[in-house]
């Protein structure tokens, strides 16, 4: 834990330190990064034989998530769409 605090730490102190270099081609590297980590991740992810074994019901719990969260989010923008459309129609008579 301590390891990961100091490499955030650090990582930070460099952002101060160089926050006026132009850096060109720094996306690049940090693009490359995280592919490198997701890659990883995956190779992590498919030696667990757990995770392997509950898949479908883990997608399944994600389907639902996604679209709880979606429908939410139409609601809440058609909710907040209505009220002001409301608002401008009462203001325009």
């Amino acid at each position: 834990m301590f390891t990961i605090i100091g490499l955030m730490l650090t990582g930070m102190l460099l952002g101060f330190l160089l926050r006026k270099q132009k850096l060109s081609g720094i996306h690049k590297v940090i693009t490359v990064l995280i592919w490198l980590l997701l890659f990883l991740l995956g190779i992590d992810v498919s030696g667990n034989q757990k995770i392997i074994n509950g898949l479908h019901t883990i997608g399944l719990e994600a389907i639902v998530i996604t679209l709880a969260a979606v429908l939410g989010s139409v609601t809440a923008a058609w909710a907040l769409w209505y009220v002001l459309y409301k608002r401008n129609k009462e203001g325009q008579v």
